[in-house]
């Protein structure tokens, strides 16, 4: 009998419905292009166990800071006002041996009630800190010089935290992101980021393409980072100061965004995989773009 003429069997209240095929990949998950026709879709951790999901925070509230490197970088950022300091011996043992200043005097806990806080896998390393968020620089402010990173709506926290790892190696002078559409940086953002959430400058726009024309108009060149760009970042002529423009995995840059670069350029990779996790792609275009620079 053909498919469509078996009786269809009703469904019976209580019984469970066939899971939904899923969509392919997901945000952030095909880096610079739209994932391949049958993606696995994404799914939980063997065994059915819910991943800890921390009490959603207040945005208003303090910012979620732990991790040796994330708090030593907080600790001895001066434009940091701390509402507590949680520290195990070990931890505050080796603050005092290194010579790490305190403006706060610590609460020593047990690893225990940082994990209650952070989450059980989360690699706390015995600190943890709440700090007010820092200050917005005004965009106007900028000095015309170096390179900057702009970011087109990209939303992992961890693909941005190692963005600004990378913007710290590379000397970069800020990172631009949008208010709606980018995470705050705290928690698993200032983690992955390893202390650059207080080495880096982030400036807040409300309209990106409104940031890139004042950007513009104060002398930057704006370089959009696309893998349909019109050419390969390396053979792209260059010229500081640079504004470096990348948008999120899968989408790529905004229409409006990639309208209002001067230049959309790609990277051209010599081996069978073509594409990159967009924060890789970010370090291999800062360093591209900052190596030309520098013989110019």
């Amino acid at each position: 009998m053909p498919d469509h003429d078996r009786p269809k069997k009703p469904f019976q209240p209580g019984s469970k419905r066939p899971p939904r095929a899923g969509r392919p990949g997901g945000p952030d998950k095909a880096p610079w292009r739209r994932p391949a026709a049958g993606g696995k879709p994404g799914g939980g951790k063997p065994g059915g166990r819910r991943p800890f999901r921390p009490e959603p925070r207040d945005r208003d509230g303090p910012a979620i800071l732990y991790g040796w490197h994330t708090v030593k970088a907080a600790l001895e950022n001066p434009d940091r006002r701390f509402h507590r300091l949680l520290a195990t011996e070990n931890a505050a043992r080796r603050l005092a041996e290194d010579g790490i200043p305190l403006p706060i005097q610590p609460d020593m806990v047990r690893p225990e009630a940082i994990a209650a806080i952070v989450g059980p896998e989360a690699v706390h390393q015995g600190l943890l800190a709440e700090a007010d968020p820092l200050d917005s620089p005004d965009l106007a402010t900028l000095a015309p010089e170096g390179v900057v990173l702009v970011l087109d709506q990209i939303t992992d926290p961890h693909n941005v935290g190692a963005i600004l790892r990378s913007a710290a190696a590379f000397a970069v002078a800020a990172v631009v992101t949008t208010a709606r559409h980018s995470p705050e940086a705290t928690g698993v953002l200032a983690k992955a980021a390893s202390g650059a959430v207080d080495l880096v400058p982030m400036v807040t726009v409300g309209n990106l393409a409104r940031a890139l024309t004042t950007l513009k108009d104060n002398g930057w060149m704006t370089v959009g980072l696309d893998s349909a760009g019109d050419a390969d970042l390396a053979a792209t002529p260059l010229r500081g100061p640079l504004a470096l423009v990348v948008g999120a995995e899968g989408k790529g840059l905004r229409q409006l965004t990639r309208t209002t670069c001067d230049a959309v350029a790609r990277i051209d990779l010599p081996g069978r995989i073509t594409s990159l996790n967009v924060s890789n792609a970010t370090a291999l275009a800062l360093y591209v773009a900052t190596t030309r620079l520098a013989g110019a």
